[in-house]
């Protein structure tokens, strides 16, 4: 059963964009001694250098986000904020969007996937209603939130990052949310609804032309302002999404390197990257379903390589809590190996 996030002290009355944009463009880097120091003791252990590929890569990403020479996974958490869509309006999901306040539900009873994931794996699991799922208006007729929503939204995000975590996994839960995000990306890198809309939770091919232009009319009603990366997120994102966005800057403000799970995570997080050239290099993409479609292209655009394939469309943070297994095992790799002078192993001429 999901456990009820601790509220930090931090950034809890963020007042304005301004300031949020100031957060966005102000980031620590990784550090580059502990990735350094990881990189030593790779070349020691029982191995032919980079045989174990990528695993040494996310070890080394773990170590410098976590700013340790020996990172740990000693508390991993995973968040999942749900939130209303009001442009459900528009006929763009075959699934009525009170499915969100009960999907919200099962996962505090514990019966959806994430729960028996996040369980698998050793990790927490927080769900965090935003807006208390009051939907937010349809962006086809006005911005998706107010300024002052919208940031209370990324501070409430924000505020439930805890500086003790080792690893955050991000999930999401909204009927309507791959229309917001699909519009969201479609704004951030000035593509049509055609190119961003998907099928999302099942929609038919009259569903996937509906939410095109769904899209095409939010891009048209809020041009003047979809330039900038926080105001497209406002006009045409959602709580959940705007709440995924605090999460993952609050991440990189308290060195915790995060998984982001499939597309809707990626989006929400995606202005952090067109405000800063890397503003996504403490995150991961946890998977991608296929090698097309919405959420391979928005990697493409990023830079972003997903660990994980399988088909995972589901959301609710279930690719990224998977992915932790395997940051598990490339961790225990480097820390649990034998270095060649240990094991009395000669190394190669």
């Amino acid at each position: 059963m999901p456990s009820s996030p601790s509220f930090s002290n931090a950034l809890l009355c963020l007042g304005s964009m301004r300031e949020l944009r100031s957060l966005c463009s102000n980031l620590p880097q990784a550090d580059k001694a502990a990735q350094n120091a990881i990189a030593q003791r790779e070349q020691q252990l029982t191995k032919p250098e980079g045989s174990l590929g990528r695993l040494e890569e996310l070890t080394s990403w773990l170590g410098g986000w976590q700013q340790r020479a020996t990172p740990k996974l000693e508390n991993v958490q995973v968040l999942v904020f749900a939130g209303t869509h009001g442009v459900t309006q528009q006929g763009i999901s075959p699934w009525p969007s009170d499915v969100t306040a009960q999907m919200v539900s099962n996962f505090r009873n514990g019966g959806a996937a994430i729960n028996q994931i996040a369980r698998t794996v050793g990790a927490s699991l927080h769900v965090i209603p935003v807006h208390d799922l009051q939907p937010t208006a349809d962006f086809t007729h006005a911005p998706a939130m107010t300024e002052q929503d919208f940031l209370q939204a990324v501070t409430l995000g924000y505020s439930v990052v805890s500086s003790d975590c080792d690893l955050l996994c991000l999930g999401e839960m909204g009927i309507g949310n791959t229309t917001a995000a699909a519009a969201l990306a479609a704004a951030l890198f000035k593509e049509s609804g055609t190119i961003w809309a998907g099928r999302g939770t099942g929609a038919d091919d009259a569903g996937l032309k509906r939410k095109a232009t769904v899209i095409d009319a939010a891009l048209s009603l809020h041009q003047q302002v979809c330039s900038d990366p926080l105001e497209a997120a406002r006009c045409v994102g959602g709580y959940e999404l705007a709440a995924t966005l605090g999460a993952t800057l609050a991440a990189r403000h308290k060195n915790v390197p995060v998984l982001l799970d499939g597309f809707v995570c990626t989006a929400a997080a995606a202005p952090l990257a067109r405000l800063h050239p890397d503003g996504l290099a403490h995150t991961c993409l946890s998977h991608c379903a296929t090698t097309t479609g919405q959420t391979h292209r928005l990697a493409s655009y990023l830079g972003l390589e997903p660990l994980l394939g399988l088909g995972l469309r589901l959301g609710e943070g279930s690719g990224a809590a998977l992915a932790v297994g395997i940051l598990r095992a490339a961790l225990a790799c480097h820390t649990g190996m034998a270095t060649f002078a240990e094991a009395a192993v000669s190394q190669k001429a």
